[in-house]
């Protein structure tokens, strides 16, 4: 594989951060007089490479902590930390910041495993990274954190990429007792070859990749994965009681559930600790059973990416005198024909988002958000920000009339198993026979795959649509024969949807067929354009607008 030598990464449009003050704590005086916990509860212990036996303990007790210093003071270096949340929405500001404050003299070379390993702005993880208290991440996308990509170049810290479903499971997994288990994603890809480096330094690859072993089900090709466990999971619940029931607040469950399971010991830091029975049993997102310290939260929420809608905003008038933004409505515009009432869809981060600006009223398309969102609503007034509330992109956003918010592990339940109708993504390249790349450059741009590999893992099911320019910012064709960048698919594509016209794919024979060309556009043009080789159909007509 050619050296990765730089990192590039999407700069945050729209966006600003802002901390949101915490509700004061509900604490009863018996809680606050009980037994300390920590001279009874398990203690912890570095991982090694088996599942160590841990000795049972009396539970019976209160699980709370006087503070997060002293519920992360047995925290051992070389731990396995699993840092829950999604971007910074559900991330245990309070215990990281303990984490922190120890210092890479009292607590180095952890493992973190979390959906992004810190952010460009601070928050999450990012002040361990900073600091050098982390050796390695798994995760599945890395942004535009410049600090991780400094330090992943220099062979300070090794990422294991992670496809953000695959992540789900592994976890899922870990905390179930299950070894081990196969999957689509990743197949015919970098993830499979294990040819995205783990570590690297001076542009030289030192800790190659892991190959996958495969195996044939139902005629296909999948890829092992083997679970995770951690020695300690963090993070953030809205209502604790003393006994460690939790219960979480929309987004916020993302990665949670999933991270309390697998972990010896796990966490969670409350924004209301409350009396037992006040949680009722109907509103427990997570039995007590998995819970084992629970502290005050004490540091404020961040919100990542503050984005609100104008109610006057015209798309199309906006657009009159942006060439850029022209070229994107048209795509987006077309792309919303694709939907019909009903159906259940998934919007990819960028261009895709805007299809649903067009949608019509009342159209009864229900949009997933693969953080755990079906019933996705548009962009909130400044009014209507919650910061528990955000899309895949990290944005704020509304729920609909009967949306329903649940754990990575359903969201990618739902798309690997087929029950999600349309998925929506943008590219890099798209090759003639439905091949789709759209996450790496080698020695340009390597931010992770997200979710993507697992959005088109089951297209027989699921159609994928492509939208994208026709071309790149160079003039390149973005559509070719064959895909020469690292693949977060094969043969997955059904429809590609481009500024200048709309090619169908033969996902089966291999091939394209030019069925709608844009006002003003003749099919030479698309021939000039296009990398590859295409079929012009006898009804070809106008796009759709």
């Amino acid at each position: 594989m050619e050296a990765i030598s730089s990192i590039t990464a999407r700069s945050l449009t729209r966006a600003s951060f802002i901390r949101v003050r915490l509700p004061r704590a509900v604490i009863s005086s018996q809680q606050s007089r009980a037994q300390p916990p920590w001279r009874s509860k398990r203690s912890f212990q570095t991982s090694t490479k088996l599942w160590r036996e841990v000795q049972a303990t009396d539970k019976s007790g209160s699980k709370i902590y006087p503070s997060a210093d002293e519920a992360v003071a047995d925290l051992k270096s070389g731990s396995i930390v699993l840092s829950a949340g999604f971007g910074l929405c559900g991330t245990a500001e309070t215990l990281l910041t303990a984490m922190h404050r120890r210092g890479p003299q009292s607590l180095n070379d952890l493992t973190a495993v979390s959906n992004n390993a810190g952010t460009a702005i601070g928050g999450g993880l990012s002040p361990l990274v900073e600091s050098g208290q982390v050796s390695r991440a798994i995760c599945s996308f890395l942004g535009n954190n410049k600090s991780l990509e400094k330090k992943y170049l220099s062979g300070e810290i090794a990422i294991e990429l992670t496809p953000q479903g695959t992540l789900a499971e592994k976890l899922r997994c870990g905390g179930a007792g299950i070894p081990a288990f196969f999957t689509p994603t990743g197949v015919n890809t970098y993830i499979q070859t294990g040819q995205i480096p783990a570590r690297l330094k001076s542009g030289e690859v030192i800790e190659p990749g892991k190959p996958r072993e495969t195996r044939i089900f139902d005629g296909r090709v999948h890829n092992m994965e083997t679970a995770i466990k951690g020695d300690v999971a963090v993070l953030r619940a809205w209502k604790v009681d003393e006994y460690g029931n939790c219960k979480f607040r929309y987004t916020t469950k993302s990665f949670a559930p999933l991270m309390a399971k697998a972990a010896k010991i796990a966490i969670v830091e409350a924004e209301n600790i409350v009396k037992a029975g006040e949680i009722t049993p109907d509103e427990i997102d997570l039995p007590g059973i998995f819970i084992d310290r629970v502290v005050q939260a004490t540091e404020n929420k961040i919100i990542e990416m503050k984005t609100v809608k104008d109610p006057n905003k015209d798309p199309e008038a906006e657009a009159k005198e942006n060439p850029a933004l022209q070229r994107r409505n048209r795509i987006a515009k077309r792309a919303s024909k694709e939907l019909k009432p009903g159906m259940y869809v998934n919007l990819g981060v960028g261009m895709p988002t805007l299809a649903a600006d067009f949608l019509p009223a009342n159209s009864n398309v229900w949009l997933q958000s693969e953080n755990g969102i079906m019933g996705m609503g548009p962009y909130p007034t400044a009014d209507e920000i919650d910061a528990d509330i955000i899309n895949a992109g990290k944005e704020t956003v509304t729920l609909v009339t009967g949306a329903a918010t649940f754990d990575s592990s359903d969201s990618f339940g739902m798309i690997r198993g087929g029950h999600i109708d349309v998925s929506m993504l943008g590219a890099l390249q798209v090759g003639a026979n439905g091949d789709l790349a759209n996450y790496m450059i080698p020695g340009k741009v390597f931010k992770g795959m997200g979710g993507a590999m697992d959005l088109v893992s089951n297209p027989d099911a699921t159609k994928i649509v492509i939208l994208t320019d026709h071309v790149d910012k160079s003039g390149r064709p973005k559509i070719v024969q064959n895909c020469s960048l690292p693949l977060t698919g094969a043969k997955v594509v059904s429809t590609i949807i481009t500024d200048l016209c709309v090619f169908q794919v033969d996902r089966k024979k291999g091939g394209l067929t030019l069925t709608e060309l844009a006002p003003g556009v003749e099919v030479e043009e698309i021939k000039q354009k296009t990398g590859a080789k295409f079929e012009v159909s006898e009804s070809l007509k106008e796009m759709e607008q």
